[in-house]
């Protein structure tokens, strides 16, 4: 209860600035739109729908860092948090309070890029369906390094770090824009060590039905999710503790 009452109050929070979810919506569906304007102009299957379509969801949760991590941050300098600091609340409940409003809002992304796919050619199947199942251990990954770093840093750094830093990242060893093979070498070894290419290859083999491949992929995201979520909460009690010192 007490997780909920704080996740309710964070849902209000989120839902006061309507730009942002707007914004974290919008972006990976024009970008869809984008690129399939361009497949439709080229001769070869550059950027499928198929392959398009998990890619840059994952790459719209991104942005879920960033709302995440603005909104922890915000609350960390403000005189809020240090009422709740006097509540029965832990560290476990400011967390998950703050993750909760937020995965519904990273389905909500994700159902609307898949929804703009059907219109573009996806075909409509219980496939996508699992692919949607599949990708919201990304989200919750997305949540958790969003919370860790509101929880290091201050507003402005986590605009810098979220905002272009983990975007790039992203969209660079995700899979998405380009094909990793291609690149070879190091660059691929890393991709393969990160999380983000790995949600992605578990959405397109759920999409493809290529049910054997995607837990080998998906574990490597729900790894990172558990591992960051951990961090986060054991940073965020350091950083309760030496507030209230």
């Amino acid at each position: 209860m007490k997780t909920l009452a704080l996740a309710t109050r964070n849902t209000k929070e989120i839902l006061r600035d309507k730009l942002n979810p707007v914004f974290g919506i919008g972006l990976p569906v024009v970008l869809l739109l984008l690129h399939n304007a361009i497949q439709s102009n080229i001769p070869t299957e550059l950027f499928a729908i198929e392959q398009m379509t998990p890619g840059i969801a994952v790459f719209g949760l991104s942005f879920i860092s960033l709302f995440s991590g603005m909104l922890i941050a915000k609350d960390r300098t403000s005189s809020l948090m240090l009422r709740l600091f006097t509540s029965p609340l832990v560290s476990s409940n400011f967390i998950f309070g703050y993750t909760l409003p937020l995965i519904p809002m990273a389905i909500l992304q994700i159902g609307a890029c898949f929804s703009v796919a059907f219109f573009l050619g996806l075909t409509i199947s219980i496939n996508v369906f699992l692919a949607i199942l599949v990708l919201i251990p990304a989200a919750i990954m997305f949540i958790a390094i969003g919370l860790l770093c509101g929880s290091l840093f201050t507003d402005k750094q986590v605009g810098g770090i979220c905002g272009a830093i983990l975007t790039n990242v992203t969209a660079w060893f995700s899979d998405t824009w380009f094909n990793l093979d291609l690149v070879g070498g190091l660059f691929k070894k890393i991709a393969e060590l990160l999380p983000f290419a790995h949600a992605v290859d578990a959405g397109r083999a759920a999409i493809a039905g290529d049910y054997n491949s995607i837990l080998p992929h998906l574990w490597w995201v729900i790894a990172y999710a558990v591992v960051i979520m951990v961090i986060a909460i054991v940073v965020f009690t350091r950083k309760m503790n030496g507030d209230n010192n």
